[in-house]
C-alpha cells in the first residue's frame, strides 16, 4: 500500500467537476486523481475548513457512530478502478475486532478527514492511475488553504445549473 495525503479537493475546468488529489507522502510523489460529487466534495471542504454545521452531515454522523462505538477508523484504502469507478474501503478497529467496509473513496476521505485517520492507495492502482501532476501551490509541503477550497466550491455551486445534470 502507498501513503497519500489529501493533497487537494479542486474543480477540474474542463469538466467543472470536483476532483480529489491524492498524494503520496514519500517516494516519485505521484498523485491519483479522484472525480466525487459535488455535496461530498463540499462535506469534505467542510471538514477541512472546521466548518461548523447546525445539525450533523452524514460524514459527522458516522464519525459520532464510530465515537459512541468506541471504534477507530484505523485507515482508508482505496483499493481498484473497476469500468471507470473507484472502490474504496474503511478499515474499523474496535478492540481486537477488525472490520473492512466497502464503499466510495469520497465517503470515505470525507470520515477520514474528520477522524485524521491515515489515506492509502493499492500499490497496483498507483502503479497503473498514479500520475506526475504539478498542483498549484507545489515546492512547499503546507496542506491546501482550506478558505481556497471552499471558495472553489461556492464558485462552482454558483455557476451550476439544473440543466447541467441532464443527459
Amino acid at each position: 500500500m502507498v501513503e497519500v495525503r489529501l493533497r487537494a479537493v479542486r474543480v477540474d475546468l474542463q469538466s467543472n467537476t470536483p476532483v480529489l488529489l491524492l498524494q503520496e507522502t514519500e517516494g516519485e510523489g505521484r498523485t491519483l486523481p479522484i472525480f466525487i460529487g459535488t455535496p461530498e466534495a463540499a462535506a469534505i471542504a467542510y471538514a477541512l475548513q472546521e466548518v461548523a454545521m447546525p445539525r450533523p452531515m452524514t460524514h459527522d454522523l458516522i464519525k459520532e457512530l464510530l465515537d459512541s462505538l468506541d471504534a477507530d477508523l484505523e485507515r482508508v484504502v482505496i483499493t481498484e478502478l473497476r469500468t471507470s469507478t473507484y472502490f474504496a474501503e474503511m478499515q474499523l478497529r474496535k478492540g481486537a475486532q477488525q472490520t473492512t467496509i466497502s464503499c466510495r473513496p469520497s465517503d470515505a476521505v470525507a470520515v477520514a478527514v474528520r477522524t485524521g485517520s491515515s489515506l492509502y492507495v493499492d500499490d497496483e492502482l498507483m502503479d497503473s492511475e498514479g500520475i506526475m501532476l504539478a498542483i498549484e501551490g507545489d515546492g512547499d509541503d503546507e496542506d491546501p488553504n482550506p478558505d481556497e477550497i471552499v471558495g472553489q466550491f461556492r464558485e462552482f455551486l454558483d455557476s451550476i445549473r439544473p440543466e447541467d445534470f441532464g443527459s
